[in-house]
């Protein structure tokens, strides 16, 4: 007999305990290690679905990703996946979908992802029923962002550049692969988190998504060197053409100080979306320690990246990459166990990344 969702077929098998930490554990760690640290220092309850959710979401991405396939033929497997995981499940079609993705280049985690998928489906299957549904919403919305870039952009290699083509465009982009992951947070906390009783759901779904749209639009500014030699500009198009540029001119590193026009609206629209993180992370009660942790540590992390890309006046230059050094944020983490309580302290310290950014940009 099938359960819900539960993929299909002959072979099911069980996923022991030894294996779902594994799986929840070593492949987490493999596919982000600084995902992973938030996911830990999250409160017991809240790891496993959030984990599994970004196990999923990183799967897609693998499958979006190869270069070694033409679009077209990705975008028929990343649709094939996003059926599985709105359930219900087919066994075959996941081990399928394994088997096609092991036959390109992979890494060596991202080959222990995509073995574990199987297994990651009878995780979700084993969750509550309003669990597994959160997780299947936010991980088939993920993929959506990954269609669009499929479908917006050139092939890779083709030598061509595409950008969006509005603010619209942009912001919408930033909700489907970012916003929404605000949104599930939120949800998921609510359900695990009794000291969050007072939270308003639709207010600080709101502001969740506004934490996760200024993550992404900060690496999407920081990553314009790199998407630009993979044929995408996520700056609109429209905004390019108020400033007299296109697209292709900004493969010229030396087209910064132009650019810097289109940038800096973006990267004050991003500070202000991390004004919205903030009020989100001190809703949070101070006893809620390590919720707090595991919302700081990316509101830091992503103000300390958006300071240097503010001052970055090579910005466009792939070879001067606008990165925080990991000995950095191993201090920032170390630093924020005493802070994380006192909400004073936070906004002083949140208070002069944003000043950082703020001096950066003018």
């Amino acid at each position: 007999m099938t359960a819900r969702g539960t993929p299909s077929g002959d072979e099911i098998r069980w996923v022991g305990p030894a294996e779902r930490k594994r799986i929840l554990g070593r492949v987490l760690k493999g596919v982000s290690r600084s995902f992973y640290l938030t996911v830990r220092v999250l409160p017991a309850g809240m790891r496993e679905p959030i984990g599994l959710a970004y196990l999923l979401a990183r799967a897609a991405d693998t499958i979006a990703d190869t270069r070694a396939l033409p679009p077209e033929i990705r975008l028929a497997r990343l649709l094939t996946l996003r059926r599985q995981v709105r359930g219900p499940a087919d066994f075959q079609t996941l081990e399928a979908i394994k088997r096609e993705a092991l036959e390109g280049p992979v890494t060596p985690a991202e080959r222990a992802l995509m073995e574990a998928l199987p297994a990651a489906f009878t995780i979700l299957d084993d969750l509550d029923a309003v669990e597994a549904e959160r997780v299947r919403w936010v991980a088939a919305t993920l993929t959506e962002g990954m269609e669009a870039d499929l479908t917006t952009f050139p092939p890779e290699d083709s030598g061509r550049v595409s950008a969006l083509g509005s603010a619209f465009d942009l912001d919408r982009y930033t909700y489907l692969v970012a916003g929404c992951v605000g949104e599930y947070w939120t949800k998921t906390i609510m359900a695990h988190e009794p000291r969050l009783g007072h939270w308003r759901p639709e207010e600080m779904a709101a502001l969740g998504v506004r934490f996760g749209k200024a993550l992404q639009l900060t690496n999407v500014l920081r990553d314009v060197p790199r998407d630009l030699r993979a044929g995408r500009c996520y700056l609109p198009f429209d905004d390019l053409a108020a400033a007299g540029l296109a697209p292709r001119d900004l493969l010229d590193p030396t087209a910064g100080p132009a650019a810097r026009t289109v940038m800096v609206p973006w990267a004050r629209t991003a500070l202000d979306h991390f004004s919205a993180a903030e009020e989100y992370l001190l809703s949070a009660p101070p006893q809620c320690t390590r919720l707090r942790l595991a919302l700081l540590w990316p509101i830091g992390l992503g103000l300390a990246t958006l300071a240097l890309l503010a001052g970055n006046r090579h910005w466009l230059d792939p070879s001067r990459p606008s990165r925080v050094e990991r000995r950095w944020v191993y201090g920032m983490m170390a630093r924020s166990w005493p802070a994380v309580k006192f909400d004073s302290t936070l906004r002083r310290w949140l208070g002069g990344l944003r000043r950082k950014v703020e001096t950066a940009l003018i």
